[in-house]
């Protein structure tokens, strides 16, 4: 009887411990900032800034949850509120999100909003303003990191002056602030690969116009590489997937010549476990530091294109001896995954 009840206990614990994708019903772009013992969790909404806060990711449906800022009714950024990325630099809170005027097709950019509190639910979030390079073009995407004590805003936007207008490049420049860029912009991706280029579920086509993608760019550190990992191809497509470039961790992170492209997608929709659209990305680390977790948005079903039916995903990505990322195949909804360690 007592050995009964002590497998019993250990299965209920067991149980516990695990958790299963999605992460929540919908929310396309996730974003995950683990700081002193919390993490902060941001999605596309639309209409709003949503800010989550939950000790552990798998727990985010029980997370508690707040509108942190709400668009004025008109203006450049009161339109089109996209994916939110929450940093916490120099003792300060700062959300990086995506709006427009109305102006879809040319007004899109980047904004910065800040917080002094120590708890981003409280306090005020003053607008620091627009984020852009000297060229200010239309602008998604944003994301900042640092590297050897110099920090870097990467975005995905469009080239004016060789008129290849919505064709989507990934590029970055130096930060002098949280809010203020320093430099001008270097292009170190543009969608060249057939998988980078899929306009619609059947075939990588060839649209009347150029509209091909890469957008939604992640910063990833490991040993002596860092990577960049981006989203590539229309997001309303099966085929949404995810690529990656690589530099040494000594390069010069501005000088394009530093960044090699992986020639395959190195995570993608699978169709035996029925997860299409895999992608907008970003990483998170568990709670005791030691592994590195991806978060992703997917539909469920095919041909449920770029809007609510997405839904946030986690799984733990691996290193091979090389020191590059392996992803693996999408977990499909249901299969019980561990928790982040450390929890």
């Amino acid at each position: 009887m007592k050995k009964l009840l002590f497998f019993c206990l250990i299965s209920l614990y067991t149980q516990a411990q695990t958790f299963t994708n999605p992460l929540l019903p919908s929310g396309a772009d996730p974003w995950a900032l683990y700081h002193k013992g919390y993490y902060y969790y941001m999605h596309t909404t639309g209409r709003s800034l949503k800010l989550w806060k939950t000790k552990t990711l798998p727990e985010l449906k029980t997370a508690e949850g707040k509108v942190i800022w709400t668009p004025p009714a008109t203006g450049p950024y009161s339109k089109d509120i996209w994916a939110p990325e929450i940093h916490f630099l120099d003792g300060k809170w700062y959300v990086y999100f995506t709006a427009n005027d109305g102006n879809s097709g040319d007004n899109r950019r980047l904004y910065v909003l800040e917080n002094s509190a120590s708890d981003p639910l409280e306090g005020e979030w003053v607008m620091k303003g627009k984020l852009s390079d000297a060229s200010d073009q239309w602008a998604i995407d944003g994301s900042v990191f640092e590297h050897k004590g110099k920090r870097y805003l990467i975005w995905s936007g469009w080239d004016h002056v060789s008129k290849t207008d919505e064709v989507q490049n990934i590029y970055m420049a130096a930060l002098e602030n949280p809010w203020t860029v320093s430099s001008e912009r270097v292009l170190i991706s543009t969608p060249t690969f057939d998988w980078e280029r899929y306009w619609d579920n059947t075939t990588a086509g060839k649209p009347s116009r150029p509209v091909y993608v890469n957008e939604g760019p992640q910063f990833l550190r490991h040993g002596s590489k860092i990577f960049i990992v981006y989203s590539a191809s229309g997001c309303w497509t099966n085929t949404y997937a995810l690529g990656l470039l690589t530099a040494p961790s000594e390069a010069d992170l501005l000088d394009p010549k530093s960044w090699k492209k992986s020639e395959k997608p190195v995570f993608q929709q699978s169709l035996e476990k029925h997860v299409y659209g895999t992608g907008h990305n970003s990483f998170f680390k568990s709670p005791n530091g030691k592994e590195d977790w991806l978060l992703y948005h997917a539909n469920s079903g095919s041909d449920q294109g770029c809007g609510g039916k997405r839904s946030p995903r986690a799984q733990k990505i691996t290193w091979n001896r090389a020191g590059m990322p392996v992803f693996g195949e999408p977990v499909a909804e249901g299969v019980p995954l561990p928790y982040p360690a450390g929890k």
